[in-house]
């Protein structure tokens, strides 16, 4: 069973060494309408005895089958025909996040086929990297440093953008070499059958590509198998520090990128309607749920009240509804357990703060998973609601001083993934933008180019994806002393 639009063709089946099985568990996963509560769609349960058996097939594809030593131009043309296969797919892709998400329709497909057109742009990093270079050396006539697979990778993708993120890794691993497990979240395991069906249809070998979708304790057990060489995670940061735990405890490799409690800072010279409505419109993006989301509002505290007034008067005219409603601005958030999340912060910042406005569900949907976007005014940075990620459409405001003061204050967290700055002068962002301890700095509102590294200072994560800097993380450098130029690399 399957949204309607998304035509997954064994969506009762686990992808384990080019074959679609059924479960061990016999289980199936019932897949949830952020819209309407109701089931939309079931899928595969996979528990211990697949992980292992996906770990297998992995295994016995790197250390026994052709990818990790077939040449880069073929297997980027291979990766090239599983992109032009999803390209036919991007409108099951949209109506799947729609489905099982809530993301909003009218975003879906531009999102998607952004997400597959950045695909190419990964196998363009491959085709332009040096797999083997040649260096200068002292001990030898021809030192040569090669650029290895890493090995079997585990990619875990969150439920927010389950495509653009899991498809990220699973490009990574393959242009490099490595064989791959995929396990997406289980609320929204869609998208990763569409890439395993494109795997399929490219011809890629059995056992490069594989899926497993499960709960907590199979995902736990797939990271402590011996087997898999590297973890590539994207979810929150308690998740995160369990990962690197036990893949410190083995010196496997994992790649890390976990929460945000993003700030940014307004600047005296940028006007307050603009900047109320560029922050209106960001925290309401994906219904807040994005991970560099800029959630924290840093603002001189003779602006405050002025910026808290106009930004409650935007968020007042956003309209809330269905995912399909092409009118719609803001829709659900993704299931039941992050709506009570969102509740429990937003009655903890009642405590400790002025809401201004939102706060509640909407009065005219008695069904689904929909909150208002909520303002929280005279928040203290210390405070849980400046300092924890909420991943919902709530807006903290934070009245500092002066510039130096709001450095300080954005810089007062666990967190470094993401910031901006709200001003005029691109001297001023530059420079402020090197003072704050992020992984990404833009000037006037939430940027992301995932052509260029992404990921977070502190414990926002560990190294980088994206851009062909995101090709590092897969591979193991080898360097090799001999006596004469080989005849082929």
């Amino acid at each position: 069973m399957t949204p309607e639009g998304v035509n997954v063709a064994h969506p009762d089946k686990l992808f384990i060494g080019g074959r679609w099985v059924p479960a061990h568990s016999g289980r199936m996963i019932d897949l949830i309408s952020p819209n309407t509560e109701q089931v939309v769609g079931r899928v595969a349960e996979a528990d211990e005895t697949d992980m292992d058996a996906a770990v297998a097939a992995a295994r016995a594809a790197f250390d026994h089958g052709p990818w990790p030593t077939t040449p880069p131009a073929e297997r980027i043309a291979a990766f090239r025909r599983m992109v032009a296969h999803l390209e036919t797919r991007v409108p099951e892709l949209a109506k799947a996040w729609t489905a099982q998400m809530g993301g909003l329709a009218s975003f879906a497909g531009p999102m998607h086929g952004g997400s597959v057109m950045a695909l190419g742009q990964i196998a363009g990093f491959a085709e332009h990297f040096e797999f083997v270079e040649r260096r200068p050396s002292m001990a030898a006539d021809t030192a040569l440093i090669a650029y290895e697979p890493v090995g079997v990778v585990a990619a875990i993708a969150p439920w927010n953008g389950p495509f653009g993120i899991m498809a990220n890794k699973v490009a990574y691993a393959l242009l490099t070499g490595c064989t791959v497990i995929m396990k997406p979240s289980p609320e929204t395991p869609l998208e990763a059958f569409i890439i395993a069906e494109a795997a399929e249809a490219a011809g890629i070998p059995a056992g490069v590509v594989n899926l497993v979708t499960g709960h907590r304790d199979a995902s736990d057990h797939l990271v402590c198998n011996e087997g898999v060489d590297k973890v590539s995670f994207t979810g929150s940061t308690v998740a995160g520090k369990r990962i690197a735990s036990v893949c410190g405890s083995r010196m496997a490799r994992c790649t890390l990128e976990l929460g945000g409690k993003s700030a940014a800072i307004v600047r005296d010279d940028f006007p307050i309607e603009a900047a109320a409505k560029m922050l209106t419109g960001t925290i309401t993006m994906m219904s807040g749920q994005v991970c560099a989301m800029l959630s924290r509002v840093i603002v001189p505290r003779h602006r405050h009240d002025e910026l808290a007034e106009a930004i409650a008067a935007e968020m007042k005219q956003v309209r809330i509804g269905h995912s399909d409603d092409p009118e719609a601005q803001l829709g659900p958030v993704a299931m039941k357990r992050q709506l009570e999340r969102i509740e429990m912060y937003i009655e903890e910042g009642r405590q400790t703060a002025d809401l201004v406005t939102g706060g509640g569900r909407p009065a005219h949907l008695n069904r689904g998973y929909f909150i208002e976007p909520t303002l929280f005014a005279n928040v203290k940075n210390e405070s849980r609601i400046a300092q924890e990620e909420i991943f919902g459409p709530v807006l903290s405001l934070i009245p500092v001083e002066d510039e130096e003061d709001a450095i300080r204050t954005a810089n007062a967290s666990a967190y470094g993934l993401n910031g901006s700055v709200l001003t005029t002068d691109a001297d001023a962002a530059y420079r402020i933008a090197r003072r704050v301890r992020t992984g990404g700095f833009g000037q006037n509102g939430l940027r992301m180019d995932f052509g260029l590294p992404f990921g977070g200072f502190k414990q926002s994560g560990i190294g980088r994806e994206g851009g062909p800097e995101g090709l590092f993380p897969y591979l193991e450098m080898k360097t090799i002393l001999i006596d004469g130029m080989p005849s082929t690399l």
